[in-house]
């Protein structure tokens, strides 16, 4: 099964994460099928993502973690998906 998730990058106390889609049993920083976005937590967290291609990946049934959930509704990334899923 796909996953949106969260993969680590960054110094030793100052992360920076991608948000990436990857199997679901591959390791956290495993080989990704597709990045999709940055997640910059301690700059405001600060976001950049590809909204076309997360919501592609979210009407073919990939399924995000809560904490790429969480980001996701917050950028207003998930209104859109649930829009484009009733259409």
């Amino acid at each position: 099964m796909l996953k949106l998730r969260l993969t680590r990058l960054g110094a030793k106390k100052r992360p920076v994460y991608r948000i990436v889609a990857m199997e679901a049993l591959t390791k956290r920083d495993g080989k990704a099928f597709a990045q999709l976005g940055n997640y910059f937590p301690l700059e405001d967290s600060r976001v950049v993502l590809k909204e076309e291609e997360i919501i592609k990946l979210l009407l073919n049934g990939a399924q995000p973690t809560r904490t790429v959930k969480s980001i996701l509704d917050k950028a207003g990334v998930w209104a859109k998906f649930e829009a484009a899923k009733k259409n």
